[in-house]
């Protein structure tokens, strides 16, 4: 690892101003992915800002939205009275994202920034319509999420919070690494009034995506048996040592079936 400086600002407005005065500097929140790329030499940063110490871990309700703060660590999403009751996906999601070291480490904002093509949390953001707050801007789910590792925000632009919409039901489905438990396919199934969202982790090779081949078939009636006949496209899926893209594929339809039924539960 190089030698770098590591920066405690005390308010979000500070750290903003510091990520700005260079491109060397660079913010941290969990370190779940920035550390061991800085151990194994792989990036080099002049200032590490820390944003442990700009309360950005709030959880609340913001009118009809769940409003979770960027630093807010995967075990306390899933712990969290309020969530457990306005969006127990999400709960339920955050507690089975890696290790119990790596939940009381990682945060949302965190992954949301890094945009891992395997991460749980881009698929249920994407999949219930989020909205993520930065220090300069609301941004939409759909104009978030640009490809792999990469997002819309800009190099001197934080994550601050994001917020969710309650959904008449929802579920997430995982088909996970068994080593890294990061998802080979993920799925997030949101059922509102009038429309269905269904975001897919892990798969496309450009990153989360959503499924219109689910949505249309959920729309007709919202249950599993409607997915009986479902056949997904191969085109645009990873292949790698985990998993072909035809597997891949077969998976998205499975994962979808069990949340659609887990949802229903709920």
């Amino acid at each position: 690892m190089y030698s770098f400086n590591y920066l405690k600002p005390v308010s979000i407005e500070d750290a903003a101003d510091l990520l700005s005065e260079s491109d060397e500097h660079k913010v941290i929140s969990g370190g779940m992915t920035l550390i061991p790329t800085l151990k194994q030499r792989l990036a080099r940063v002049e200032h590490l800002i820390g944003l442990e110490k700009c309360g950005l871990n709030e959880i609340k309700l913001d009118g009809e939205l769940l409003k979770i703060g960027a630093m807010t660590t995967h075990a306390e999403v899933s712990e969290s009275d309020i969530v457990v009751m306005e969006n127990p996906a999400i709960a339920e999601l955050a507690s089975h994202i890696g290790d119990r070291q790596v939940r009381n480490r990682g945060t949302i904002g965190g992954s949301l920034a890094n945009n891992d093509p395997s991460a749980c949390y881009p698929a249920a953001i994407l999949g219930l319509g989020g909205i993520i707050h930065t220090t300069k801007r609301d941004i939409k789910a759909e104009e978030f999420f640009v490809d792999l590792f990469e997002t819309a925000l800009e190099e001197d632009e934080i994550i601050t919070a994001v917020s969710l919409p309650k959904p008449d039901a929802a579920a997430y489905e995982k088909f996970p690494n068994p080593a890294s438990r990061y998802a080979m396919v993920g799925v997030f199934v949101a059922k509102f009034n009038s429309e269905i969202r269904v975001a897919v982790t892990g798969a496309g090779e450009e990153g989360v995506f959503r499924c219109s081949e689910i949505e249309t078939a959920l729309l007709k009636a919202f249950s599993s048996e409607s997915l009986s006949d479902i056949t997904i496209s191969a085109d645009g899926l990873m292949s790698d040592i985990h998993a072909e893209a035809d597997y891949r594929a077969h998976l998205i339809v499975e994962m979808a079936k069990r949340a659609v039924t887990k949802s229903a539960r709920r």
